[in-house]
């Protein structure tokens, strides 16, 4: 019985651990791409920078970072009252960085070992915390496509401008050297493989996949609508946009830390915010992405790639070293701040 147990254990850990293999190599192959065409001296451009950065900003960049989880809890712990209960708010603070924590590990475990704590010291229903935090994911969602439409429209000549000069015109170039017949036979195979999508999709609407989409989407828009039942509907909106104020103020800060990028404005701050928050959006972590995002966005301010490229480790190691210390506190005095009547802690883990 012991070994069919461990064998079980052994296949749900093996896909965690080659996921997070999977993830640190995808973020070590970013960060090549970006050095491999650079001269030892432009590598020693960037060291410097990151040897002479003024960290006091990165740490005032940490307070506010505490400052928007201090509102992500409070949020939360409104919407945990919605549906009638009222943990301690130490547990939810300590159980938002422990997700945070969590998904540095493995993607999407955040969200699970965010449920926990209060499944075990508040006696909250795991169903019922987890439906909460789908609802919080879809609600970031859509305040995040709300302010990367608004920071495109605010500056659309500028990314316009990046577009042309970065994506179309290299691809026209490339295209017009091909040849017309090429072009057509290029365009006629995206079309088919366009359409073959969609005749997958009409045919297997039934697919598990496709059930797994739906499902999804589905539970966005369910936990969209719950957020109109929000006893203090003026408090929640404040706390969600001061989630996102305070990222903003994050980013600006650090700006601060070398003197190249210390008069970039609230422009150039936004445009990082929402570019880098792709990068951890689609590597875990962010790591080795984000930094190439942050030197990519920065060139249309007039920023040095060298320079952007140390600006983005700056900002990312600032973030990460929060979510770690805080992570691992937050593990460490979560159960010994909810000890029991005889003195003991309890497993989280049980």
């Amino acid at each position: 019985m012991s070994k069919i147990k461990s064998s079980d254990r052994s296949k749900k850990i093996l896909p965690q651990i080659l996921r997070l293999v999977f993830f640190l190599a995808l973020g070590f192959f970013f960060i090549w791409l970006f050095l491999r065409n650079l001269s030892p001296e432009e590598k020693g451009e960037i060291i410097e920078h990151l040897k002479g950065a003024n960290y006091f900003w990165i740490l005032f960049s940490i307070l506010f970072g505490f400052i928007s989880n201090m509102s992500r809890s409070s949020r939360w712990k409104l919407m945990l009252k919605t549906m009638g209960y009222n943990p301690k708010y130490k547990n939810v603070f300590m159980s938002v960085f422990i997700a945070y924590f969590a998904n540095l590990a493995i993607p999407r475990l955040g969200e699970v070992s965010r449920c926990l704590p209060l499944a075990k010291y508040e006696k909250i229903p795991f169903e019922k915390s987890f439906g909460t935090v789908v609802t919080e994911r879809a609600l970031d969602l859509v305040v995040f496509l709300i302010i990367f439409a608004l920071n495109v429209i605010l500056q659309f000549e500028k990314l316009w401008g990046y577009m042309q000069n970065k994506v179309f015109v290299p691809i026209e170039e490339k295209l017009s050297t091909l040849g017309t017949g090429i072009n057509i036979l290029i365009l006629s195979m995206v079309f088919l493989v366009g359409i073959g999508v969609l005749v997958f999709i009409m045919k297997n609407k039934s697919s598990k996949l496709i059930a797994k989409i739906r499902e999804t989407i589905k539970g966005f828009a369910d936990g969209l609508k719950s957020i109109i039942y929000i006893k203090k509907p003026v408090l929640f909106i404040l706390h969600t946009l001061n989630i996102w104020f305070m990222y903003f103020l994050m980013t600006l800060i650090v700006f601060r830390c070398l003197p190249a990028t210390a008069n970039l404005g609230p422009d150039a701050a936004l445009s990082v915010l929402m570019l880098g928050s792709i990068g951890i959006m689609l590597v875990q972590g962010g790591i080795g992405l984000y930094p190439l995002i942050v030197a990519e966005a920065l060139t249309l301010y007039g920023i040095a790639s060298t320079t952007g490229y140390a600006m983005g480790w700056l900002l990312w190691s600032g973030q990460t070293a929060m979510v770690i210390i805080a992570g691992l506190v937050s593990l460490i005095l979560l159960p010994l701040l909810n000890k029991n009547k005889n003195g003991e802690t309890a497993d989280i883990a049980q």
